[in-house]
């Protein structure tokens, strides 16, 4: 009996760490935020981490671009193209609709790999115009986006302000899915939070209370 009673807490045990194991989601490396601004006015802040150990490649271009001068970066430019449920898109700091920007490492770079799903809303992809064309432009998700897993490269997951990616969700866009005049969405300032110890986060979506 006692053996069956040993046999039956390392059965358990096993079994919680596996569970464990697999709640563990990807490891946050870096996290930046996101001064955002609405028609001028202040709306909040967005903190989002970076999986630099999965998609190290990724997470350095986007975290040196959160650190660059105007012009050079993300700090004011627009999040141009805003779809209720579904994502916001911004990171074309050279443009700023869609047709610009580039990366750290020249125009473009490969896609670097598609470990990471976009597991609901709050998680942040690169933008991409096909198959290894990455360059600063990024979306964040407002809903699970399971048919661009294996298309865009996930490298990050909003970790505070989901509601004011909820507040840029509802702006009002006209046919082009473009902010209307009077309601531009723009990253007034941002950079980067040092990250202390390296924690896992959870593969799921951000509740709109982060």
């Amino acid at each position: 009996m006692k053996i069956v009673g040993a046999l039956a807490v390392v059965f358990i045990v096993f079994s919680l760490s596996r569970n464990a194991h697999a709640k563990k989601g990807p490891k946050v490396t870096h996290q930046v935020y996101f001064d955002m601004s609405i028609g001028g006015a202040p709306a909040g802040r967005i903190e989002i981490g970076l999986f630099g150990g999965t998609v190290p490649k990724t997470v350095e271009n986007f975290r040196q671009l959160c650190l660059k001068p105007k012009g050079e970066g993300y700090v004011g430019s627009s999040f141009h193209r805003i779809i209720k449920d579904f994502m916001l898109q911004g990171g074309d700091f050279t443009k700023g609709d869609g047709t610009g920007g580039r990366s750290i490492y020249g125009d473009r770079f490969a896609d670097e790999n598609f470990k990471l799903s976009h597991y609901g809303p709050g998680w942040l992809s690169m933008a991409n115009a096909g198959k290894d064309t990455n360059g600063s432009q990024f979306f964040l998700t407002t809903k699970k986006t399971s048919w661009l897993d294996g298309r865009h490269v996930v490298f990050g997951k909003v970790l505070k302000g989901m509601s004011v990616v909820r507040k840029i969700e509802n702006v009002k866009t006209d046919g082009r899915d473009r902010p209307v005049s009077g309601s531009e969405v723009v990253v007034d300032a941002c950079g980067e939070i040092e990250v202390v110890e390296p924690f896992h986060t959870e593969p799921e979506g951000v509740a709109d209370d982060v």
